[in-house]
């Protein structure tokens, strides 16, 4: 496994982040301590989850059965480096969700205790409050370091300026602020590098991508159609994604099978390869999908190969960051 410094902090994380929502509602209790400990096996030291994850109001069933899995002891908890988010409505009352300072504490509080473990590693705001100023958000954040109960601060899904917004409030305070941001990255989805990418290298943070393979349709979807699998593309949006890029995927499968790797591996070293990334989250179902997901890491794409990605998967606007991906 390889290991890398989370943004600018000197935290070490592995180049794989193992995600867990699929905890509980697509895979049993048991398949999911297995996953967990087949991921330390392979030295994958870097967890994330969320309390909303399960998907039953108020239960954070996700965090209760990575909690199950830490008490069996073993030293599970120490290898791990855990992250875990906030905001998600967790109960019917206004005050059960957001990023207020009442929330956010209580919110730690009921993690920890699912989680059955002392402190949380990196805590992470699941989506933008524009409804809280950042003095409250830091306070809380700030309250939960100072009780040894949250490490470090992260965001999820926020856009450039409010990195920067964060960041100037938390510099106010001499508050380290955030030190990485989780935000939906992939061949299909390049959005963030116009301005959420330059400004969390700006500002030190390490870039996590969620849905690396876009919902599965880069790991061999059409491949896997043929053969009876791909569950997930066959409905809803993942359906209406693939029948939107379906010649782009076929010819994204064939470049794969002429570089003789899986288009799984070839999605994540893509990912890998790019400036800024810390490590993307795979999710998987299994251990079998686990295992697979090591592939990647052994992957190195040509720069001609990644031309042809470039081709295949245009960059927004001109590429690169704004404003020149969009002004002469």
């Amino acid at each position: 496994m390889e290991y890398t410094n989370l943004g600018r902090t000197g935290l070490s994380v592995s180049r794989l982040c193992l995600g867990t929502m699929n905890f509980g509602p697509q895979t049993s209790e048991p398949d999911s301590f297995a996953i967990m400990d087949r991921a330390l096996e392979h030295g994958i030291n870097f967890f994330d989850t969320a309390n909303v994850y399960g998907w039953q109001l108020g239960e954070g069933v996700t965090e209760q059965i990575i909690g199950r899995w830490f008490a069996q002891g073993g030293g599970r908890r120490d290898k791990v480096v855990l992250a875990t988010k906030v905001y998600g409505k967790m109960g019917e009352w206004p005050n059960e969700q957001g990023l207020s300072a009442r929330h956010i504490i209580r919110a730690c509080d009921d993690s920890l205790r699912r989680l059955r473990t002392d402190w949380i590693d990196l805590y992470q705001m699941h989506h933008v409050s524009r409804a809280t100023p950042w003095e409250e958000i830091w306070q809380a954040m700030e309250t939960l370091v100072a009780q040894g109960k949250v490490l470090y601060v992260g965001s999820s899904n926020f856009a450039g300026w409010h990195i920067a917004a964060a960041q100037a409030a938390a510099g106010r305070r001499n508050f380290l602020g955030l030190v990485s941001e989780q935000c939906i990255y992939n061949l299909l989805t390049r959005h963030v590098e116009l301005e959420v990418i330059p400004a969390a290298q700006h500002h030190g943070l390490g870039i996590i991508p969620w849905s690396p393979l876009h919902g599965g349709l880069l790991g061999g979807a059409i491949r896997k159609l043929a053969e009876g699998g791909a569950a997930r593309a066959k409905t809803g949006r993942a359906a209406e994604s693939l029948a939107a890029h379906r010649q782009t995927i076929e010819a994204y499968e064939k470049l794969c099978a002429d570089l003789g790797h899986d288009p799984a591996d070839v999605g994540l070293a893509w990912l890998l390869s790019r400036p800024g990334v810390t490590a993307p989250i795979v999710g998987p179902r299994t251990v079998e999908q686990l295992d697979a997901n090591l592939g990647a890491l052994d992957v190195t794409l040509s720069a001609e190969t990644l031309a042809r990605l470039d081709a295949l998967f245009p960059p927004v606007g001109n590429g690169g960051p704004g404003p020149e991906a969009w002004a002469w």
